[in-house]
C-alpha cells in the first residue's frame, strides 16, 4: 500500500507535467496552424515520450529504490518503463483517445483526464511486477 501511495504521488507529478506538456503543445500547434488533424495525437506522444522519463526518474528514486541487495540494471529498467508505459500511456492511451474525441465527441481537454481511470492502475501493476521487480543478487 505504501509504495501504491508512492507511486500515486509521482503518477500525480507525472500527470500535472503530461497535461500541461499536452496542453501546451495542442495551443503551440493551434497558433502556428500545424497538425490541424492529428494536433492532439502528436501533443499526445510528446507528452508521452517526456513524461515518462519523469516518471522513470522518480518511481527508480522514489517508489521503488533499489535495495542494496538488488541489482537492477538502469538502461535495461528504463526501456522497460517505455515498453510498458508504451502500452498503457501511448497505444492503450491514445486508442482511448481517438475513441473518445472523434467517436464520441468528447472535448480534447477533457478526454484525457478520463484515460487515467483505467491507465493509472495498469501502469502501478506493470512498474511493480516487470519494471522494479526486484532482483535478488
Amino acid at each position: 500500500m505504501k509504495q501504491f501511495i508512492k507511486f500515486g504521488i509521482v503518477g500525480l507529478s507525472n500527470t500535472v507535467i503530461s497535461y500541461l506538456i499536452y496542453v501546451v503543445s495542442l495551443r503551440i500547434f493551434g497558433a502556428c496552424g500545424l497538425f490541424p488533424d492529428s494536433d492532439y495525437m502528436i501533443s499526445s506522444i510528446i507528452a508521452f515520450i517526456l513524461s515518462v522519463l519523469w516518471s522513470f526518474y522518480w518511481n527508480d528514486r522514489f517508489t521503488f529504490k533499489k535495495e542494496q541487495s538488488e541489482e537492477r540494471s538502469f538502461l535495461r529498467s528504463l526501456l522497460k518503463t517505455y515498453v510498458s508505459y508504451a502500452f498503457t500511456g501511448l497505444l492503450l492511451y491514445n486508442i482511448l483517445l481517438y475513441v473518445q474525441v472523434d467517436i464520441m465527441g468528447v472535448s480534447k481537454l477533457i478526454a484525457p483526464i478520463f484515460n487515467l481511470l483505467v491507465t493509472v492502475p495498469l501502469n502501478f501493476l506493470l512498474n511493480k511486477f516487470w519494471v522494479f521487480r526486484k532482483n535478488r543478487q
